[in-house]
């Protein structure tokens, strides 16, 4: 029952105003960050279990490039639900030139952050280790029981820290941003 659909082949059916539920798969951070206009937000991780969310009608599921919509319609078609895999994602769709609704000011996701913060500190803390002095190797192993508990609870300190920061929070009212 999955069908692939270029973001070309969407915009047709949605200007058309045929019946099609999108649904982004994405975080909710991403998701925040600019999504295409009408599609609700079930991350893949909650998507068996919000499957009553969903209409009747055909279901176009989109990401950030593909491999999570790809996943969530392999979901999906376990639940015999028809869907539309939208190849390319929101990356195509921006690229195509279609509006995207974003609701933060920060054009990076909060997870893509993240793991810059983290990767950086990482690596500072071993290469300080090395040309500097061996106690910097601690910052690294503090930046990987971070990690390693964020993954363990899926509550992240540095998500919640860097959430605060202007850039992330979400601006008053929706605005329509083209690429």
């Amino acid at each position: 029952m999955q069908n692939a659909i270029t973001v070309q082949d969407l915009k047709t059916r949605l200007d058309q105003y045929e019946t099609v539920q999108l649904i982004d798969v994405r975080s909710p951070g991403e998701y925040a960050a600019g999504h295409v206009p009408g599609a609700l937000n079930i991350p893949l991780e909650q998507l068996a279990v919000r499957v009553e969310d969903l209409g009747s009608a055909p279901i176009a599921v989109l990401c950030q490039s593909g491999t999570r919509a790809g996943l969530a319609c392999e979901t999906l078609k376990t639940l015999s639900r028809p869907t539309l895999h939208v190849t390319g994602g929101t990356s195509a769709w921006i690229q195509a030139g279609y509006p995207v609704v974003a609701s933060s000011s920060s054009s990076w996701a909060l997870e893509r952050q993240v793991r810059l913060g983290a990767g950086l500190m990482i690596l500072i803390g071993t290469v300080l280790a090395v040309t500097v002095a061996p106690a910097w190797i601690y910052l690294a192993m503090f930046v990987g029981a971070g990690l390693t508990f964020a993954g363990a609870t899926n509550i992240c300190g540095m998500a919640m820290l860097l959430a605060k920061l202007p850039w992330n929070r979400p601006v008053v009212a929706c605005e329509r941003k083209s690429a």
